[in-house]
This record gives structure tokens, sequence and C-alpha cells, in this order.
């Protein structure tokens, strides 16, 4: 009987503490989404979000696990009048690219306008990228969506599933104040074409933890309008290594500062530590920090391109330039797969002050081959670096 009545209290205690957790719940399956993969789950989703986002009390929108939700382009708005988690189990399923319905064709899935969400689970969204891949034109990603974007949400939570074979980016924060995203998986194959990561613009005090992203660009991609941006505990690669910019593309003025990255791994990534300007731009990268780096058999591991898009030496509009100061690359270790290890191409107008390298041990990855620096136009100060930096 002791045991019995023990049995039913830690049964009790269980259902409260999931109340707690979840709140209200609504599954997208008691809304009429079937989890079939096939069957087109758009509305089902629309209706539970209708039902989460009105409601005066925290909410939870659920998706169970065990079933592939095939999804449309869809638009989750606010404001919404309390708090909501979504609870991603299950899989998302993005359409074919010939059966994409709608005309929000540059993103998958967006939440624009809410603040405090928490989007967490252990499921899978699945972006479907290769059909999308193979019809894009090089360096044309205008056509392709982002799988998961969060515009205007503020306090945002994001971690736990995983990301794979997004059309484009997988993951945008645009417009955010005070977010996190952490334990994520972002994959595609290293050949697939502008599959970033995440991408941040216009966002203030964002958080990028404890997650893998390998895909065929940019790690992460830190863009213009974005202040005080912690990356720490990342494995990166394959992929393109991690980016402020491109700034300043078609003469734009962008500024990018307060960026701290720590702890992270470039394994076997085209680049590692990267700042890449267009010539031309204006504004200002400043207060950029790069720490306890480890690189195995990275391209290029610690690179400054204020010439980005492969105009060098003849760039037009190259009377200005987006100024970069205040850089540190520190504790630096692992190999490289090119020679040139270190690239510091800087422009003439307005070059790069006050860069800093501290406690950098690259060697080449390559056995007999030696590994160098490249310094134009920049202000450097050098302390226990191999390669040594001279400029």
């Amino acid at each position: 009987m002791v045991k019995m009545i023990y049995e039913l209290l830690f049964g009790f205690l269980i259902i409260c503490v999931g109340l707690l957790e979840f709140g209200n719940s609504a599954d997208v399956t008691k809304f009429g989404a079937i989890g079939d993969g096939k069957t087109d789950d758009s509305k089902a989703f629309l209706k539970a979000w209708e039902k989460v986002c009105g409601a005066n009390d925290p909410q939870t929108l659920q998706i169970p696990h065990g079933k592939n939700f095939l999804l449309q382009p869809l638009a989750f708005n606010g404001p919404c009048k309390s708090t909501i988690q979504v609870q991603l189990l299950g899989n998302l399923v993005g359409p074919e690219s010939s059966g994409w319905l709608g005309d929000q064709k540059d993103k998958w899935i967006i939440f624009r306008g809410v603040d405090d969400l928490l989007f967490k689970g252990s499921g899978t969204i699945d972006g479907r990228g290769e059909p999308w891949w193979k019809a894009a034109k090089p360096k044309d990603d205008t056509n392709r969506p982002t799988s998961l974007c969060f515009q205007s949400c503020n306090n945002l939570q994001v971690k736990g599933f995983t990301s794979i074979n997004s059309p484009r980016n997988h993951i945008s924060i645009t417009g955010c104040n005070r977010a996190s995203i952490s334990n994520v998986n972002l994959i595609a194959p290293e050949e697939s074409p502008n599959t970033d990561g995440i991408d941040i613009s216009g966002s203030n005090q964002i958080n990028i933890t404890d997650s893998y992203i390998g895909t065929g660009d940019d790690c992460v991609a830190v863009n213009g309008g974005s202040v005080g941006i912690i990356i720490r505990n990342v494995n990166c690669g394959p992929g393109h290594g991690l980016s402020i910019g491109s700034l300043g593309r078609n003469g734009k003025r962008e500024t990018v500062e307060q960026v701290r990255v720590q702890n992270c791994t470039f394994n076997r990534t085209d680049n590692g530590a990267r700042i890449k300007t267009w010539p031309g731009g204006s504004g200002y990268v400043k207060n950029i920090t790069f720490e306890q780096i480890t690189l195995i058999e990275a391209k290029n591991p610690i690179i400054i391109d204020q010439f980005y898009g492969h105009c060098y030496p003849n760039c037009k509009g190259g009377n200005s330039a987006v100024e970069i100061r205040d850089v540190r690359f520190i504790g630096f270790n692992g190999t490289s797969m090119s020679k040139e290890a270190i690239k510091l191409n800087c422009s003439s107008v307005c070059g790069c002050d006050n860069v800093a390298l501290e406690q950098v041990n690259i060697k080449s990855a390559v056995r007999g081959k030696g590994i160098e620096a490249v310094c134009n136009n920049a202000r450097v100060a050098c302390q226990h670096s191999v390669p040594s930096v001279e400029c």
C-alpha cells in the first residue's frame, strides 16, 4: 500500500513538473496536422499558433516526436499576449523547390515580432536544399530561402535542435535584442552554396554557444548593425570559418563592434577568423577579439581582407573603405593548409589600425613545408607569434 501511494504521488509530481514546464499546450496534431511528410500541415500550424499567441497565459506549441510535418512558407507573427515556447520534438520538412507556394520566396519559416520566445527541442528541420543548390547560379542566393528566421524577436532563446540541408543559410537573426543560440547542430554538404550556419544583422547582445556548424559557407557571419556578439565553444567545419562581414558592398555604410569569439575550433575550413569588407564602402569594424582558437588544417587561419569581391588589385570605388581597428588575435594553435597562414590585406585608404597578435602558434599541415605571414597597410603589434607578422 505504501509503495502504491508513493508511486501515485510520484506520478502526480511528474505531471505537475510537466505542467510547469509546458504551461498550456497546443499540440499541432490536435489542430489537424498529419505529420506523414506528404500532407501540407501549414494551416494546422497556423491555427495552433493563433491559439497560443492569443492566449493570456504562457503557452507551448508542441510539435510531437515521431512525425514529419511538411510545411509551406510560414510566418508566425507577433506580438503575442504572453510568453510562448515552441517545443520541436518531431521533424519539419520543407517543400520541394518545384512545389514552393506563396510570395515568401527568401524565407521558409519566420517568427516576426515575438518577444520572450523559446524555440527548443531535439527535432530536425530539413530544408531539402539539394534541388535549390543545383538550380542556383554561382554566387546567386537571391532565389533561395533561409530555413529559420527570427526578426525583431527580443529576449529570444533558441536551442537543442538540428537543421540540415537548408536551401540557403540555416538561421537568420535580424533586428533582435538579447538572444541566445545554444546546442544546435547545423549541417549541409561542404559543396552546398551559401549555406551559412547563422547570419546576424542589425542585432544587439547575441550569444552563440556550444554548437556544431558544418556547412558550405560561413559557420557564423556577423553583418552590419551588430553590437555585442559573443561566440563561444563552437566547432566549425566544413565551411568558410567565422566571418565579420562582408561589409560595405555597393558603397554602403555598415558598422560592427564588440565581437568576442572564444574557445572555437576550425576544422578543415576554408578560413578561420576572417574580417571581410568591400572597397568603396564606409563605416567601421572595431573592438573584435578572437581568442583560444584551435586550427585543424585550416586553409586561411587568420585573414583580414579589405578587397573582398575578388577585385584586387584593380578595385573600383576604392577612394573609401570600411575602417578596421582594435582587433586582437590571441591564443591560436594548430595547423594551416596554406603557406600564407596570416593574411592582413588592408587598404591604403585607411588601413587596419591597432591589430594585435599574441600567443599565436601555427604550423604547416604539410610535412616539410613552411608558413608565413603577409601584411599590407596594417599597424600591428605582434608578441610570441609564429609566424611573426611584420608590417
